[in-house]
């Protein structure tokens, strides 16, 4: 393969269908479910061969911005950029900018791999195949999708109708059917020729841009608009948000997909899942014996078929089978698997109280650019976090008017700067900050920094706090 593909990467959906270990602040994209990786860094390790991709440009929004720089720096891993999406649009305005930027950056004719940092994806042999013919494809002035071989009449996917073959390998797309009922399903299953649609797909920057001024203006419009008057902030392209928030919703099937006549399908038969339920990471883990796959804390007995998963408490099922439980740090989840694709339906019930919103959207553990913290209790004008700090990171230097802290050194050595003063405080060791004190924390060593912060005062919020100096740019 002589011309490179650029990788564009979209890390910005806030899906709660993994709940309670997903959340709108923590969604499923940056969260390790099986094997040593996030989904997103799995993402980014597919698409990280030199000699076929170019370096991937990632489409997120304001609040994961710094997960997806620590995920990527954590790999080694150099981006083109990442693109800010001022409000949510959907994925055809993002492939719109995407393809905008690529076309401005390595030329018109340059090819875009579009896919989500959500799925699990074995990159097999079978999968590079399809990557090529995909690739052969494109470049012949195809938009390409990838269909994956059915294994089941699942109604939680949109299905392609497979045409004739074409000269590349790929074929022509007869229809897109929506996500199907389960009668529906099995009909499609037992007649053949048909293919999952797994949402991920390749084109020229300039043959995308072409369709979508023809069938979509309005999202080819607003998306050159919101990137001619974007801003470079850090490592970090802010678009427009008056340009951007003119496009309209609307995804790349509905936009385009569905309304070319140039569309094609690479169908393949590579181990493929959106992980939209419980029931499917389930599928995808390393069974036991009695085919249960559990990690974390946890012991089972009598117990059979069943995923069980703990980030905090130990988890003891006891004569349970096809179940899931699910224990985050502050919530815990229990349903049949087969009934997990309804997890979406508890989540909106517990939005809809104010006493359980919290649940839905906030995660006990928040992520910042320099490491973060995790909330270990609450109470009366008193709050304990645990914060975890990153090698060479600092936090700002800053200042609180409601609460004072006490810190306590777990692991690691801290440089900690209070007023005109900066010291090292090393393992069992503490400090304490007054209120109103000018304050800094940092993490001068090679391993991850652990502290305890013990807040106290008339108010713990996170808006109390006055910034100095901000090496991220955070006001």
């Amino acid at each position: 393969m002589t011309t490179k593909i650029v990788p564009v990467i979209m890390a910005g959906g806030k899906g709660t269908r993994l709940w309670p270990l997903s959340r709108s602040s923590a969604p499923k994209q940056f969260i390790q479910f099986v094997g040593e990786q996030t989904l997103f860094q799995a993402t980014l390790s597919r698409v990280s061969d030199p000699a076929l991709y170019e370096a991937p440009i990632v489409v997120t929004n304001e609040d994961f911005r710094f997960l997806v720089a620590e995920q990527a720096r954590e790999l080694g891993i150099k981006l083109s950029g990442i693109l800010l999406e001022p409000v949510a649009r959907n994925t055809a305005p993002a492939v719109a900018v995407s393809a905008a930027l690529v076309a401005e950056r390595f030329g018109e004719d340059t090819l875009l791999h579009v896919l989500a940092s959500d799925h699990e994806i074995a990159a097999d042999a079978t999968y590079f195949d399809a990557i090529r013919v995909a690739r052969e494809t494109a470049l012949a002035g195809k938009l390409v999708t990838f269909g994956i071989t059915p294994t089941q009449p699942a109604t939680g996917y949109g299905y392609i109708e497979i045409g004739d073959k074409l000269a590349s390998g790929a074929h022509a797309v007869k229809r897109f059917v929506e996500k199907p009922a389960l009668p529906e399903a099995e009909k499609m299953l037992a007649a053949g020729g048909f293919a999952w649609n797994s949402g991920i797909f390749m084109f020229r920057a300039s043959q995308v841009l072409k369709e979508l001024a023809t069938h979509a203006p309005g999202v080819e419009k607003a998306a050159r608009a919101a990137l001619s008057k974007a801003a470079n902030d850090l490592d970090f392209i802010r678009l427009d948000a008056d340009a951007f928030g003119a496009s309209p919703d609307i995804s790349v099937d509905y936009a385009i997909m569905e309304k070319t006549k140039n569309a094609a399908v690479v169908p393949s038969s590579f181990l493929w899942s959106d992980l939209g339920s419980w029931d499917a990471v389930w599928k995808l883990g390393t069974p036991d014996e009695a085919g249960n796959v559990a990690t974390g804390k946890a012991t089972l007995i009598n117990t059979k078929n069943s995923l069980v998963m703990s980030r905090h408490s130990h988890l003891a099922v006891h004569g349970l089978e096809g179940v899931a439980v699910i224990a985050s740090e502050d919530a815990v989840y229990v349903g049949r698997l087969e009934d997990s694709q309804d997890v979406g339906k508890i989540v909106k019930h517990l939005a809809s109280a104010k006493a359980t919103a919290a649940l839905t959207e906030t995660h006990p553990t928040s992520y910042r650019p320099w490491g973060g913290y995790t909330s270990i209790l609450n109470g009366d004008r008193f709050q304990v976090k645990r914060l975890f700090v990153t090698p060479g990171k600092k936090l700002s230097l800053q200042k609180h008017h409601h609460r004072s802290e006490h810190w306590i050194c777990v692991k690691g050595t801290a440089e900690v700067t209070i007023g005109d003063e900066t010291k090292i405080v090393r393992e069992n060791e503490s400090v304490y900050i007054p209120q109103g004190e000018v304050h800094r924390l940092a993490n001068p060593g090679k391993i991850m920094l652990e502290m305890i912060e013990v807040q106290t005062g008339s108010y713990l919020g996170e808006d109390d706090i006055i910034r100095i100096v901000d090496e991220f740019g955070r006001g």
